[in-house]
């Protein structure tokens, strides 16, 4: 499953433009032309390539004829900041450059020339953005994170939520009168069809039939029903993180012909990254699994993932 990440390029489809702006009224300019102003001046460590930002913005265009918006977090990240990893600039005035100047708290209105944008490769504007004219952004920037402390708290974080995740599987297995199997990594399975032959290996392509759902028994994604928009097999090589780690352990438990109930805690499916609003961050999962079939690889295996609804 691809999880969401906010890519810097997206920002450069969500320029804000005023009418052409000039040097002054408190706008520093820096050597690659970018203009700024900072509004409110926290202390703290600016990013570093790589560092974890987390940051609102909101973009309009304004000329003598348009006055428009076009981007607004806090609309469209139901008001919670943007999270990104810092990447460096593509180019010389690239908007990562200012984002770089910001350290926690601060917030400022940043400007850049549509017409250094334009001239990068691929980047398309909307037509009546024109030359001449300044890109604006106004962004508060909530929270600077190292690499390393990003790794520590989610290490930590996953820790904590590995007792949290047994603890309501084996609640919900009281309650529903379950007794599966758990294998050492905190994966639990029920077979309820043995299959024939050997269990399936890291390394070998795997056929399925599978339905996920949440602990309260609402489905999130199915291969078999057509409402999902994908009503075929799902293959993957086994092993190789093309799916979530709960499948990847779980296939190698299970023979062709195999059918089981996979239960998988969260820190083995997508932990604090939710890929779809059906699947709620930290989530433990479950899924009815059919293995069609087992296979030797023919061919260097594309990066198959795990659909999600």
């Amino acid at each position: 499953m691809i999880k969401r990440i906010v890519p810097i390029a997206l920002f450069g489809a969500f320029l804000i433009s005023m009418n052409a702006c000039k040097s002054g009224g408190g706008f520093k300019t820096t050597e690659t032309g970018i203009e700024y102003k900072i509004i409110k001046d926290e202390k703290g460590p600016t990013p570093a390539i790589g560092d974890m930002v987390e940051l609102h913005m909101v973009a309009r265009y304004k000329d003598e004829n348009i006055d428009t918006s076009l981007f607004d977090s806090y609309k469209m990240n139901n008001n919670m900041p943007m999270q990104f990893p810092m990447p460096a600039p593509s180019f010389k005035g690239d908007i990562a450059e200012a984002f770089m100047l910001l350290s926690a708290g601060d917030s400022a209105i940043i400007r850049m020339s549509i017409d250094s944008v334009k001239k990068q490769p691929g980047v398309q504007l909307p037509d009546y953005m024109k030359s001449g004219q300044k890109i604006e952004y106004t962004v508060k920037m909530v929270s600077v994170k190292s690499q390393a402390a990003v790794k520590e708290e989610r290490d930590a974080h996953a820790s904590k939520q590995k007792g949290i995740d047994d603890q309501i599987l084996q609640d919900y297995f009281k309650q529903n009168n379950l007794q599966p199997s758990k294998t050492p990594s905190g994966l639990y399975y029920i077979i309820e069809k043995e299959g024939t032959g050997p269990t399936a290996k890291s390394g070998q392509v795997a056929t399925v039939n599978y339905t996920g759902r949440t602990l309260d028994g609402k489905v999130f994604d199915s291969n078999t029903d057509p409402a999902m928009g994908h009503a075929d097999p799902f293959t993957f090589e086994i092993g190789r993180g093309q799916v979530i780690p709960g499948w990847d352990e779980g296939l190698t438990l299970l023979k062709k012909g195999s059918k089981a109930k996979l239960f998988i805690p969260s820190g083995m499916a997508y932990a604090d990254q939710s890929p779809s609003p059906a699947i709620p961050p930290d989530a433990v999962l479950m899924f009815d699994v059919e293995v069609i079939a087992i296979n030797e690889p023919s061919a260097p295996s594309p990066q198959a993932q795990l659909p999600v609804q």
